[in-house]
């Protein structure tokens, strides 16, 4: 792959350098494992101006907005950056000075074919918001409703659409010289990248993902977010409903003290688990300048072309981790990650215990108000890629959005405790999934309904083994008849036990209904308890004959 020597590319190439040269012996480098292999020469005067974490957001941020949007996508990367550079580009935020009117009018008339004074009788020309692909205006339609207009800067797609062509380019190169590069999968990192940089670029898109967050948080009445006027929105300018509102970054402690915002941090946070783990579809950019504070105390939601979809059995695995997480069962959280994880040829399962241990004991000590789990999750992401074992994208976005979510509460309520927070709604949730079960057999209940889910298929493939001839079992010594009849008692018990762990679960499941259901529930939870333990001593005794019979 041969690197392009047009102008523009050749530009790009010396800032990309100048900021790698900058940085290159920092841990960013050694992190990315990019200096391994001696691809770039480092200018040691200059790699000593480097202040670390915020010295990198900001040369990011000089770079323009595609390099601003590549820091957030780095921010989710924590098996290729150390947690304080995590900390600093989850952290990024792309203001940006506002274009002038003139392009807004241009822009707006362009994309709605009429003039603005047909479709807006007030049209405010300050922006209210400025960010890096486009500004938020406010104006008031004919009929007197206010909204807001949200214009795409003027030549934005051309620059983004440039500078990804550089990007790819240096993608394909380091991907073709550099083992790092192929170990820590740039190339998907990248090609994840373009692809939610062109979905932002279309605000049609934006308008779609309201309609739908609309609906997931129809319940809340507490969180809101602006409704679309789809037939004023087009690729490049999204006509939104007006929320008034300050952001939660102007909140003084004297405000905090005159309104009441501690159960806005709660509703907040489980509107995300709800989006995460119910609707599989969230907001992934909740910084605290994406959220207002409405006057009569309600928190909207802005800024959605960024979001996070889910498939619905990485959600049930994100939950099973949380469940796992918020117990401090390290065991099952490993059992989790590796299931979400890629296993390299280096992966030490043995390592990644040892480091998770560590992590859990480390989130048991101190108090609740001190646990930072957005935090931990990112932990979780950089140790699993230590030991060996490539994470999740999930995993790390997850960690990044419950990160932001935690500056946000911390806003809102400075004592508020996500875990405990996390144990309170994570149950609820998971109701519509499991009907209602007590919290603490959340995740027995999560691994039955697994199990009944996959025994089918598990059953399925073992007969297709037996009838193909592939079967094999080893013994020792073969007696047929004997071994006919061990088989058979076998089948009996699984048979029984799966029949009784049915009768133990849907028991649990009608005993929380109340009334007669309830009643049903304990009496058939008793028989099936007495049943259980009838086959355990059944168990016991023919052991006994067994060993009985060796000696």
């Amino acid at each position: 792959m041969h690197l392009s020597l047009r102008p523009h590319h050749v530009a790009r190439y010396r800032e990309i350098a100048t900021l790698l040269a900058k940085h290159g012996h920092s841990d960013v480098a050694r992190s990315a494992g990019l200096d391994d292999d001696g691809l770039l020469e480092h200018d040691a005067a200059s790699s000593a101006d480097a202040t670390g974490p915020q010295s990198l957001a900001a040369d990011l941020e000089r770079l323009g907005p595609t390099f601003v949007k590549l820091g957030q996508l780095l921010s989710s990367r924590s098996d290729l950056l150390r947690p304080e550079y995590i900390d600093a580009l989850a952290r990024l935020q792309d203001d940006c000075e506002p274009f002038p009117f003139s392009d807004v009018e241009r822009i707006v008339q362009e994309e709605l074919g009429v003039r603005m004074s047909r479709l807006f009788s007030e049209f405010e020309d300050k922006p209210i918001a400025a960010a890096s692909l486009g500004q938020v205006h406010r104006a008031r339609l004919r009929d007197g409703r206010e909204v807001a207009v949200k214009v795409q800067r003027p030549g934005i797609r051309q620059q983004l659409a440039d500078d990804l062509e550089v990007l790819g380019e240096l993608t394909d190169f380091f991907d073709a010289h550099s083992d790092s590069a192929r170990r820590y999968a740039v190339q998907d990192a990248f090609e994840q990248f373009r692809r939610a940089l062109i979905a932002e670029l279309d605000y049609r898109r934006e308008a779609a993902n309201l309609s739908t967050l609309a609906e997931i948080l129809s319940e809340n009445d507490r969180i809101i977010v602006p409704k679309p006027y789809d037939d004023l929105s087009t690729g490049r300018v999204l006509t939104m409903e007006y929320i008034e509102g300050r952001k939660v970054t102007e909140l003084s402690a004297l405000a905090r003290v005159d309104a009441d915002y501690e159960p806005l941090a709660d509703h907040l946070f489980a509107s995300y688990l709800k989006q995460i783990l119910d609707a599989g579809f969230f907001h992934a950019d909740p910084h605290p300048g994406n959220l207002l504070i409405t006057p009569d105390e309600r928190l909207a939601l802005l800024d959605v072309g960024m979001v996070g979809r889910l498939a619905p059995d990485t959600r049930k695995l994100l939950a099973k981790l949380m469940v796992a997480v918020m117990n401090g069962r390290s065991v099952d959280v490993v059992r989790v990650a590796r299931r979400l994880g890629t296993p390299r040829d280096d992966f030490e399962p043995m390592a990644l215990q040892r480091t998770v241990d560590e992590l859990m004991g480390l989130m048991t000590q101190g108090p609740l108000a001190e646990i930072d789990v957005g935090r931990a999750f990112i932990e979780l992401s950089r140790r699993s890629a230590e030991a060996g074992l490539r994470p999740a994208p999930e995993l790390a976005l997850l960690g990044k959005t419950l990160l932001n979510l935690e500056d946000v509460a911390a806003q809102l309520d400075p004592n508020f405790e996500p875990l405990e927070a996390m144990r309170r709604h994570i149950p609820q949730l998971m109701r519509s999934q499991v009907d209602g079960s007590p919290a603490n057999l959340l995740g027995s209940l999560i691994e039955a309904k697994e199990f009944a889910e996959e025994l089918p298929g598990r059953v399925n493939r073992a007969m297709e083994a037996l009838g193909s001839g592939h079967f094999e079992l080893r013994v020792q010594a073969f007696d047929e008849t004997q071994f006919l009849k061990g088989l058979h008692r076998l089948a009996n018990v699984a048979a029984a036990g799966l029949i009784l762990a049915a009768l133990i679960v849907g028991s649990a499941l009608l005993a929380t209904r109340g009334g007669v259901t309830e009643s049903i529930g304990v009496g058939v939870f008793a028989i099936a308890a007495i049943s259980s333990l009838a086959v355990l001593g059944w168990m016991g005794l023919a052991s006994r004959k067994v060993r009985a019979r060796r000696h």
